[in-house]
């Protein structure tokens, strides 16, 4: 009897899984049967995938939204999935559709995750031309985020995490966890400054 799984995963801790889940569920794998984690696809020594990867067997249907949650790279991602298809594992991606063991289905398979590759690393080289473009245009160019401004919000956000949790606090002014990190950081290290 074959089972569906599914599989959610972003790279860093402050995407949010619940699209991919919600897409997950809405295609009927069951809650208890879908692994996620965040973690980066640059390995796939991933703690939840590595669980699910011990649960499928011949004739399971494996299900994520889109072919690049399993890796970010081709190499690693065909290392993951030509096996899954040997063993038997049915891939159903969900923008693209289900992949098969046939010499047509990995075709496809290596096609994509090379054209995915490929568009990735453009958007990286181009990030990179821009950012140099803005060192020689701007004598003042700093990369990363722009310092908040500490205002009467700010503060407030900082005298209330002194009293609650960092959970409570982000509900409280409808703000992310890392926004209430973010500036608690930055009003102690300005005190620190002073």
């Amino acid at each position: 009897m074959s089972k569906l799984y599914g599989y959610a995963r972003v790279s860093t801790a402050n995407q949010n899984l619940d699209e991919q889940l919600s897409e997950l569920k809405a295609v009927g794998v069951d809650s208890q049967n879908i692994y996620a984690e965040k973690f980066t696809g640059t390995t796939t020594d991933r703690p939840e995938f590595q669980k699910l990867l011990q649960q499928l067997n011949a004739n399971d249907i494996l299900v994520v939204t889109k072919l690049d949650r399993f890796a970010r790279n081709t190499r690693e991602a065909l290392a993951v999935i030509e096996p899954l298809l040997d063993q038997g594992t049915i891939i159903r991606v969900l923008n693209l559709g289900t992949i098969e063991n046939t010499p047509m289905g990995k075709m496809i398979v290596r096609t994509l995750l090379s054209v995915a590759e490929m568009e990735r690393d453009m958007i990286v080289e181009r990030t990179q031309a821009g950012k140099e473009y803005a060192k020689k245009k701007n004598p003042n160019y700093r990369e990363g985020r722009p310092r908040r401004q500490i205002g009467e919000h700010e503060r407030a956000v900082y005298d209330y995490l002194k009293s609650h949790s960092a959970n409570q606090t982000a509900q409280a002014f409808n703000i992310s966890r890392s926004t209430v990190f973010r500036v608690k950081k930055q009003i102690e290290l300005d005190e620190l400054i002073r």
